[in-house]
C-alpha cells in the first residue's frame, strides 16, 4: 500500500418497484427479484429440473424459498425448442396438486407457467398468484379478462411461433426494436382488458427463436428495451424478466453441457442485472441470492483502491 486512495462510485444498481399481487405486496430489497423454476414435467429441457411426483415438487418449491426465492414459477408444460404442447388437463394434472401441497406449507409467492385459461383458473383456485404466459396472451383470448378480474400480476414473453418451429425463425433486422414493439404491443392489449400496467412484467424471451448473439443482445440491452417499450405504450418502463438459467447460449459460449452451466448462468445474470433486468428465472436459487448480495454490497457501498 502507498496511502494513496482512489475514491470510486457506487454502482448504479436496478431497485424492483413492490409488484402488487391480488391480496398483498411483495418487495425485495435486493436489486432483482429471484424466480424459481419447477418444472412438473418429463421433458424440460435440463433433467436436472425435472420432478416426478407432486410431493417432490412441492418439496423442490419449498426448498426454492428456504433458500431465498421471491417467487417460485411451476409449470405443467414444456416449452424447450422442438417440444409439443400439452393439454390444460394434462397440465392441471401436474400442476395443481403442488400447488395445493405447497399451500399447506408456506404463503409464498407462486406463478404458473401457462398460456391457457383453464389451467390458470384452476391454479388460481389453487392459490397461485401470477400468470406467466410464454404466448404474451395470444394463445387464449380470455385468459387476459381473467388475470384482469382477478387483479393478478401478469409476465408477458416475446417468441416466435410454437416452440416445435421456434428456432426456425431466429433472423431480425434490428432485434432490440422488434422485440420492444412487439412487447409493447402486448403490454397495450392487456391493459385494454383491464390489466392494470404497473403488473405486467415483460420478458424478451431469451432462447425462444433467438440465436446466440441475439440473446447476448437482448441481455446487453435490457434498458433500451424497457425503454422503447414505455416510449411506444406512454405507461412507465416495464419491470424486465430474464430467463436464461443453463440455457444453449450459455453452452454455447462456454462449451459446457446443461449440467455444467451454472457459472455460466450465474455470470450472465449477473451482467442482466447490471443491464436492467430486475427479474432472474432461475434453476439455481442459492447461487443466484448468493451473486446478488455480492452484488449489491457493491453497489452499495463507494469501492476505492487503498
Amino acid at each position: 500500500m502507498n496511502g494513496h486512495r482512489m475514491n470510486g462510485q457506487p454502482v448504479n444498481l436496478p431497485h424492483p418497484a413492490p409488484l402488487q399481487l391480488s391480496d398483498r405486496v411483495l418487495k425485495t430489497s435486493r436489486s432483482a427479484y429471484i424466480v424459481s423454476i419447477v418444472n412438473c414435467t418429463s421433458d424440460s429441457f435440463w433433467a436436472g429440473s425435472r420432478v416426478s411426483s407432486s410431493s417432490a415438487a412441492a418439496e423442490c418449491a419449498l426448498e426454492h424459498f428456504a433458500n431465498g426465492a421471491d417467487i417460485v414459477d411451476i409449470g405443467g408444460e414444456s416449452s424447450r425448442p422442438g417440444s409439443v404442447y400439452v393439454s390444460a388437463d394434462e397440465q392441471i394434472k401436474r400442476i395443481v396438486p403442488v400447488i395445493e401441497e405447497i399451500r399447506r406449507h408456506c404463503t409464498g409467492a407462486l406463478s404458473v407457467d401457462t398460456r391457457l385459461l383453464p389451467v390458470m383458473q384452476a391454479a388460481r383456485s389453487a392459490g397461485a398468484d401470477i400468470l406467466n404466459d410464454i404466448s404474451a396472451l395470444e394463445d387464449d383470448e380470455n385468459l387476459a379478462a381473467f388475470a384482469a378480474k382477478e387483479k393478478i400480476p401478469v409476465i408477458l414473453m416475446h417468441k416466435r411461433g410454437t416452440p416445435l418451429i421456434m428456432q426456425n425463425n431466429t433472423r431480425y433486422t434490428d432485434i432490440v426494436a422488434e422485440v420492444a414493439l412487439y412487447l409493447a404491443h402486448r403490454i397495450q392489449y392487456a391493459v385494454s382488458q383491464g390489466i392494470s400496467a404497473d403488473k405486467i412484467i415483460a420478458d424478451p424471451g431469451i432462447g425462444f427463436a433467438k440465436d446466440v448473439r441475439s440473446n447476448i443482445t437482448l441481455v446487453q440491452n435490457g434498458a433500451a428495451i424497457a425503454e422503447l417499450i414505455q416510449k411506444q405504450t406512454g405507461f412507465g418502463a416495464p419491470q424486465l424478466l430474464a430467463g436464461l438459467s443453463r440455457k444453449s447460449f450459455i453452452g454455447s459460449l462456454t462449451g459446457k453441457d446443461t449440467p455444467e452451466r451454472l457459472s455460466g448462468t450465474v455470470a450472465a445474470n449477473l451482467i442482466a442485472v447490471q443491464k436492467g433486468y430486475t427479474f432472474l428465472r432461475v434453476h439455481d436459487t442459492a447461487q443466484t441470492a448468493d451473486m446478488l448480495a455480492v452484488l449489491d454490497a457493491f453497489g452499495s457501498v463507494s469501492v476505492g483502491t487503498e
